[in-house]
């Protein structure tokens, strides 16, 4: 995924009421921009970070920007507005990257599933069937770690959606939970249990009962943000 036009570059001042955010750019520029991640960002945020935004000309907007990317306090990139990262899979799909969900002859988005009123992100159909993945975007890294971990704040969501995951997967359907890491320098995930043991306890569970689950690593930059590589899952 190219960004076009090119990103801008600015300085992180501060992110408030989860979707503001605060920058000065690199011209000098103080501006307010759409921040478009709904989790703490936590291990994420660091005042006077380096951090790169898409403006926006259109006048109905109210923010003249979102943001994008930013550098960690380790020294990574990553990948912080979460709305890309089914645009991510949807693009590795399609260039046949994920090679354990090639072959698909079908492909929908947003298809509603489950009993608790979930819409999984595609529904891929093969000459043998059918399969529903869920995607969730990771970037939460550690100081001197390769292991990134999900999530990054309690997530009844996400719970909800590894219950219908594994429901369907006992029912004989295909199910698949996949990690879109955006962050650089990783190479496996892991359940934050510290952060969500509800979470990490129904991931096993979704595992136990058939799901399968994939991981896949991005590389970052301002110019492009791409899905490459299989990482692993640790249990």
């Amino acid at each position: 995924m190219r960004f076009d036009p090119p990103l801008e570059e600015g300085r992180l001042l501060r992110r408030y009421k989860r979707f503001l955010a605060d920058i000065e750019t690199s011209s000098g520029e103080a501006l307010t921009i759409h921040c478009p991640n709904t989790g703490s960002m936590l291990n994420c945020l660091s005042e006077g970070a380096r951090v790169w935004f898409s403006r926006s000309n259109d006048p109905k907007r109210k923010l003249p920007g979102t943001w994008e990317l930013g550098e960690t306090p380790h020294g990574r990139l990553a990948c912080l507005n979460t709305g890309r990262a089914n645009a991510l899979v949807e693009e590795a799909l399609r260039a046949g990257i994920i090679t354990e969900l090639a072959g698909f002859t079908g492909f929908r988005r947003e298809v509603a599933y489950g009993s608790e009123g979930s819409r999984a992100d595609f529904r891929l159909d093969y000459l043998s069937g059918s399969l529903f993945l869920e995607v969730k975007s990771v970037t939460l890294g550690f100081a001197g770690s390769t292991v990134a971990a999900f999530p990054d704040a309690v997530t009844e969501r996400g719970a909800k959606h590894l219950r219908e995951l594994a429901a369907l997967a006992r029912q004989g359907g295909r199910a698949v939970l996949l990690y879109c890491v955006n962050l650089s320098g990783i190479e496996a995930v892991r359940a934050a249990e510290e952060i969500d043991p509800v979470y990490a306890a129904g991931l096993r569970e979704a595992r136990a009962a058939g799901v399968e689950v994939l991981a896949y690593g991005a590389s970052v930059d301002p110019a492009e943000v791409r899905l490459l590589r299989r990482l692993e899952v640790l249990s």
